[in-house]
């Protein structure tokens, strides 16, 4: 978390991790369509010629609340293969949440683990443990003959604490629900941490709820956080394991 106390402008940094082609990208390019043109920056991506992310993608989103606080949420992906590990490492730096984007097909129970485990690592470099970053699991690509049911997932999600969406990221489904999610989790933290809103004066839920209308979600908070397979328990992350191990 960035916060410029002159210009009363905060930065949120929030990372997609998982493993490559997992729908992580596909993600933001969802959240960029849905988002009304206020909200929203400019898509930044930086592709190989297979379609995979090389670098990171990056969408800005920015708010601004009646307390004068303005907030801007820097969205990034990391790139999945095996071989960019330094590029993941650099930009899950300094990262305030991460929702891991897990491959719903049980074919890729593997590369989910091993993405998992990479994250866990990548944080502990940074002297983070897991269990104290604000994190989403979303289990996409729910629409492959081959993915996980969803009984399996609910029943791998009341293992841990995290919330767990389920989602079709080709289509937008469960993309928005996801963010909101990552971003209720993200803001509670840095508020308990850096009491922002006492300081401010802002209202954080309102400022999610906002969010969402403004990703063309008119729901309501409750509803949308409610719509995790599960979750929302407690800010940790010890138990879950999106291979299907515990």
């Amino acid at each position: 978390m960035q916060l410029d106390f002159v210009k009363r402008e905060l930065t949120i940094k929030l990372v997609y991790y998982g493993p490559a082609l997992s729908g992580k990208t596909t993600n933001l390019q969802a959240l960029h369509a849905a988002a009304d043109g206020e909200t929203r920056g400019r898509l930044m991506s930086l592709d190989t010629k297979d379609d995979r992310t090389l670098f990171f993608d990056l969408l800005p989103l920015s708010y601004v609340d009646k307390s004068g606080l303005s907030v801007r949420l820097k969205v990034f992906t990391v790139p999945g293969q095996v071989i960019h590990g330094s590029t993941r490492r650099l930009v899950v730096q300094g990262a305030d949440g991460v929702a891991f984007i897990a491959d719903s097909r049980v074919g890729e129970t593997d590369a989910n683990a091993e993405a998992f485990v990479d994250l866990k690592d990548n944080l502990a470099a940074q002297s983070i443990a897991l269990e104290k970053m604000p994190l989403i699991i979303q289990f996409n690509k729910r629409d492959l003959p081959d993915a996980r049911s969803v009984d399996e997932i609910a029943e791998m999600a009341r293992k841990g604490t995290e919330p767990v969406y389920l989602a079709v990221a080709t289509r937008g489904e469960g993309v928005v629900e996801s963010f909101i999610g990552l971003l209720h989790r993200t803001w509670h933290a840095l508020d308990r941490e850096h009491e922002l809103g006492e300081k401010f004066g802002f209202d954080g839920d309102a400022f999610v709820g906002d969010m969402a209308k403004k990703l063309g979600n008119s729901s309501g908070l409750e509803d949308i956080l409610r719509r995790a397979v599960a979750g929302r328990r407690k800010l940790s992350s010890t138990k879950i394991r999106v291979g299907g191990e515990t």
